[in-house]
């Protein structure tokens, strides 16, 4: 019995043929929109580094202000300051492309306000040294940049580029991940529909195979459908060589390694880095590239699993050593990216060379601290020539008021006796002023050698330099037996008398009883203590009694100049050592300080 042409076997061919070719038209679909959002993944990529390019430009313009600046302030040379301006200039472009390259990043703007404002803070502070050196002179320059305020800035700005760079690298991961997660299900979809329409395609071929008269048909339908499968792996195909090419088209060397640490694929970069054709790398141990901290993170103990020892580390620069394929060594940043394949998770590492920004700031560095320690001994070698050439002018100032008093003294008016003791007390002050910063300016020019050296005859000379005002203020003074030091001798005199003399000096009613004494703070140095019972210090003023001129007390109430706890900060520091202080008010103060330890003779 023969079939009509519209027979129910025929309209079941028909229907099972029209479903293979519309399945594999919705993979033809899929396979294009993979290709559209994975050319939209790359230049989501590509705006993401070029934020990170520019935010990692920001903290060196900065510097460049500082140095253009502090330049100024040394020089004077007007060629700092067109420096300074073309830099401002640098720095408000970069700080508008940033903005407008993370207008749809609302994590990222949130940090941007602070980023600008932190960037003015130190372009006006660069202004400002520039203003104090133009008015006042390089001492009045120097004393705005020893302020600190220009590195706390710059710390804050710091901070601030790490936590929106951090942003943009959280951004780029996450993108990354959601590229790979289309990718997947592209690849799912395809494979799943190409199974579907060659399993109808099969059931089809059966059916036409019980009608000889129609095989020919089915069997034409079989081959075209299996072509538009075979169309479906090219595009497969092509969207992995697009893949590749984003690889080949990266700045940095790329290189993709497996849970193992094998190398599976590498870019272009990669090869002129590490000087390999990448035919001698795939297949090899990352190791041999990077022997050390890489190959670690990607291997899992017993503890964590290897996602999750790569994790610690996802996101962020890695600073570790290269070594190219003559054996040299080099210093590179990684960033790693994880991707999930058929294969398990593939690590993709981007690679940068950064032995030339290293050498660059080591370079930079060296120049400043070289300008640091020239500006130390010009300004050590002013204070202790002003100190020394107004001793002369004062010291007959100070002469003619004592000789007028004398002189004059009870044969004029009550006022003029006044104006004249003012004048005397003035004039001593003044020249126990200079004497200090002559005796300040000394510590590191005109020191002696550290030699072996009697901690304990260095008290007993500073007390009896200081007998007359023991003896006046019924002070008790003991002390342990103190160890020799490696120190210079007359500086560990001042040390203690100075200590030793506040101590008798700052106390309120009673007998002031000081206690001196040293034990070891490690194999190789001793650690000193004079402790008193007298008036106290308040925490906050810690750190500053240590600084130039700073009293806590009125003149009418203590004498001194304010420089002597500055002194002794100076003579620990030229020992190697620091000088602190445990207090609190009423119940009198231990000041703290370690000397290295005498050598043995040999």
């Amino acid at each position: 019995m023969s079939r009509g042409p519209n027979s129910p076997h025929d309209r079941k061919v028909q229907l099972a043929f029209g479903s293979a070719l519309a399945i594999l038209l919705l993979l033809g679909a899929i396979s294009y929109r993979g290709m559209v959002l994975s050319v939209e993944s790359a230049r989501w990529v590509r705006h993401t580094h070029e934020v990170l390019d520019d935010v990692q430009e920001l903290p060196f313009a900065l510097q460049s202000i500082e140095s253009s600046s502090r330049g100024f302030a040394l020089t004077g040379e007007e060629s700092y300051l067109r420096s300074q301006r073309a830099t401002v200039s640098s720095v408000h472009r970069l700080a508008a492309r940033i903005r407008g390259l993370t207008a749809a990043n609302p994590a990222a703007n949130r940090h941007l306000p602070a980023l600008e404002e932190l960037a003015a803070q130190k372009i006006q502070f660069a202004e400002i040294v520039i203003g104090l050196r133009r008015a006042k002179g390089l001492e009045a320059a120097a004393d705005a940049v020893r302020s600190g305020r220009g590195e706390r800035i710059m710390g804050e700005f710091e901070a601030v580029v790490l936590q929106l760079r951090e942003e943009e690298l959280r951004l780029l991961a996450q993108r990354n991940a959601e590229a790979d997660r289309r990718l997947g299900q592209t690849r799912a979809i395809l494979i799943l529909g190409s199974v579907l329409a060659l399993s109808i395609t099969a059931v089809a071929g059966r059916s036409v195979q019980r009608d000889r008269s129609r095989r020919g048909i089915a069997e034409a339908a079989l081959r075209d459908s299996q072509g538009k499968a075979i169309r479906a792996a090219e595009a497969l195909r092509q969207s992995e060589e697009r893949y590749r090419g984003l690889l080949e088209a990266a700045p940095d060397a790329m290189v993709v390694v497996d849970e193992s640490g094998t190398i599976v694929l590498l870019n272009l970069q990669a090869e002129k880095q590490f000087g390999y054709h990448r035919d001698e790398l795939v297949g090899q141990k990352v190791k041999s590239i990077i022997p050390e901290g890489f190959a670690e993170r990607l291997i899992a103990d017993g503890t964590r699993t290897a996602v999750e020892a790569l994790a610690q580390q996802i996101g962020t620069g890695i600073e570790l050593i290269g070594r190219r394929k003559d054996g040299t060594a080099f210093p590179i940043e990684i960033m790693l990216s994880p991707l999930k394949s058929a294969e398990g998770i593939l690590v993709t590492a981007a690679i940068r060379d950064i032995s030339t920004i290293r050498s660059k700031a080591e370079g930079r560095l060296l120049e400043t601290v070289e300008e640091l320690k020239r500006s130390n001994e010009e300004l050590s070698q002013f204070a202790y020539l002003a100190s020394h050439d107004l001793q002369e002018p004062l010291r007959m100032v100070a002469s003619y008021t004592q000789l007028l008093s004398r002189r004059y003294k009870g044969k004029l008016d009550a006022d003029a006796d006044e104006f004249i003791a003012f004048a005397v007390d003035g004039a001593t002050r003044m020249q126990r002023l200079i004497q200090d910063l002559l005796e300040y300016s000394r510590i590191g020019t005109k020191g002696s050698v550290l030699l072996n050296t009697s901690s304990e005859a260095a008290l007993q000379q500073a007390l009896t330099n200081l007998q007359g005002a023991i003896k006046e203020g019924g002070a008790l003074v003991t002390h342990d037996p103190l160890p020799p030091v490696l120190a210079d001798g007359n500086q560990l005199t001042q040390l203690f008398q100075n200590l030793v003399g506040n101590a008798v000096k700052y106390q309120g009613p009673g007998v002031p009883r000081v206690h001196i004494s040293a034990a070891r703070d490690g194999a190789k140095r001793w650690s000193f203590s004079v402790r008193d019972n007298g008036l106290g210090i308040e925490p906050q003023y810690f750190e500053r009694i240590f600084g130039m001129f700073q009293r806590l007390h009125k003149r009418d109430q203590f004498g001194g100049t304010g420089i002597g706890l500055a002194i002794c900060k100076k003579i620990v520091e030229r020992h190697g050592g620091r000088i602190s202080v445990e207090s609190q008010p009423g119940k009198g103060s231990t000041f703290r300080f370690a000397l290295a330890g005498a050598r043995s003779q040999s």
